[in-house]
């Protein structure tokens, strides 16, 4: 069991909770929609502590390269300015929170929130030394942007109960790879 009692030098990341992800989207994560009310709790607890407060989302280009008319592995997902590409719409992130896009080139995917970016540089300058993460997909971006996370020498916080899968039978062995790459799983 892990305290989930935020503290300074803590951030919360919140990945890809987009509408394309979630129920009826173009790239649906079973239940998907189940991780927005635990992470808004979340997310209050992490504003009310003056905590940084940062969202990840899909930002892909019409002929994005991992589309599968392009050759890529996803249907067409996150079009730039598309309601697809939004957050959910109960997702309540503060004015302040920091969006971050990823996947944007035409020709490099990126599933990954660190991938290209520079959050792990603003993360260090905001004095982060503990990520929290929820979002979509726990076996995609979740996966890789953890991973990242502690790559970089964040310790690193799952959020067990704000993320879903793409592939849910997954989900075990998907977990002990995350644990194996140090990053802690956090249950409610």
């Amino acid at each position: 069991m892990t305290s989930n009692a935020l503290r300074a030098g803590d951030a919360l990341l919140v990945v890809d909770v987009q509408n394309d992800f979630c129920p009826g989207g173009a790239l649906e994560v079973p239940r998907g929609d189940e991780v927005v009310p635990v992470l808004n709790a979340w997310i209050r607890r992490a504003h009310d502590a003056n905590l940084p407060v940062i969202a990840s989302r899909d930002w892909h280009t019409v002929d994005h390269c991992s589309f599968a008319d392009q050759g890529g592995p996803w249907p067409p997902h996150c079009i730039q300015d598309t309601p697809g590409a939004a957050f959910h719409p109960e997702l309540a992130l503060p004015d302040e929170a920091v969006r971050v896009s990823k996947g944007s080139a035409f020709d490099y995917d990126a599933y990954s929130a660190f991938d290209r970016t520079g959050l792990a540089g603003w993360l260090r300058s905001k004095g982060v030394k503990r990520l929290w993460v929820g979002g979509l997909a726990q076996d995609v971006c979740v996966f890789h942007t953890v991973r990242d996370a502690c790559a970089e020498g964040f310790r690193t916080f799952l959020i067990r109960e704000a993320t879903r899968a793409v592939f849910p039978d997954k989900t075990p062995e998907v977990l002990e790879q995350l644990h194996e790459a140090g990053v802690t799983i956090a249950e409610e």
